[in-house]
């Protein structure tokens, strides 16, 4: 069959030949439709995300998607390795998989799951929303981002929802979906915008999916306020598009109400991640289908695999490849 083969740890999958997968204890063999390109799949295939380190070469990409099985139900699933989703046919856990809604085709369906979990179990588990709530996402103009500022307001009840990022054509119309102001990360001080935001309404929860010098900002601003001034706002790193490191003064935590802590894999236990997937999964497939929560996808095929791992993508929109 035809794959994304990866080879050698920092290098773009090549599209060529791997053997078929075999269905043993527990597995199922499916074939492939849709396998979203997502920051989590570069990551783990360039070797640079620490899921990568119990990964074998050579290997296939492609965290999850949507698959059809041989009786033909189409579900969303991950793929046991060395298989990944980006290839003809995969190897699926039979007891790891959502069937999916129909009216929903399988390039959105492949789209929804990474974005739409991620930011549930943000808003949820980690973040712990509550009605009322005021929120500041940073990076809001990002697939994941902006599926997350959709959420906060229209499921988990916000009150406020501040979105910042650098593309200002996505400020503009993340604020016709529910956000409530807008910080432009290219112009703006943000370190001054933050702190006059958080004055005038405490945030009560910061998610962050940029970390690096942004971060820093923002972590700034929450402790400019008087010495002994109380407000427990709850930080949440999900991504480092900015940068994966930053300096953070041990006075800053020791003279504030912030609280930090991340989502990702390992940091959610496994019966939350089980019971995230079987409950928010179909409000989601079901708020994308009928039109209430924005999601922009491209399909490309395969072949091209890589020139799309490599190219940056249009902003706000989530590359989807198809065998």
């Amino acid at each position: 069959m035809k794959a994304a083969v990866i080879d050698r740890w920092g290098h773009p999958p090549r599209y060529t030949d791997f053997p078929d997968p075999e269905p043993g204890d527990g597995t199922l063999t499916a074939t492939v439709e849709a396998s979203a390109l997502t920051n989590l799949t570069k990551g783990i295939g360039n070797g640079t995300h620490y899921a990568s380190r119990e990964l074998g070469l050579p290997m296939i990409p492609g965290v999850d998607g949507v698959a059809r099985l041989d009786d033909g139900r189409r579900v969303y699933t991950g793929a046991v390795p060395p298989y990944g989703m980006l290839a003809e046919r995969t190897l699926l856990n039979a007891r790891d998989m959502v069937e999916l809604p129909d009216g929903i085709d399988a390039v959105t369906a492949a789209a929804v799951p990474n974005p739409g979990i991620s930011s549930w179990l943000a808003l949820e588990h980690a973040a712990a929303l509550r009605p009322g709530e005021h929120v500041l996402i940073l990076g809001a103009t990002g697939v994941t981002g902006s599926l997350a500022a959709q959420l906060a307001a229209s499921v988990f009840g916000a009150a406020r929802v501040v979105v910042a990022g650098r593309d200002t054509t996505r400020l503009a119309w993340l604020r016709t979906v529910g956000a409530d102001d807008v910080i432009d990360l290219r112009n703006d001080d943000v370190r001054a915008r933050v702190r006059a935001l958080h004055a005038e309404q405490p945030f009560d929860v910061v998610l962050d999916y940029l970390w690096g010098d942004p971060a820093a900002q923002v972590l700034a601003a929450l402790a400019d306020g008087p010495t002994g001034s109380y407000h427990r706002t709850r930080f949440v790193q999900v991504g480092a598009m900015a940068d994966p490191t930053m300096p953070l003064p041990a006075a800053l935590l020791r003279s504030t109400g912030i609280q930090l802590r991340g989502v990702g894999i390992g940091s959610v236990p496994p019966a939350v991640l089980a019971s995230a997937r079987a409950e928010a999964l179909p409000r989601l497939f079901d708020m994308v289908g009928n039109g209430s929560l924005e999601l922009r996808t491209a399909a490309r095929p395969l072949a091209d695999i890589a020139d799309a791992w490599t190219t940056t993508d249009p902003s706000g929109t989530r590359v989807v490849l198809t065998p």
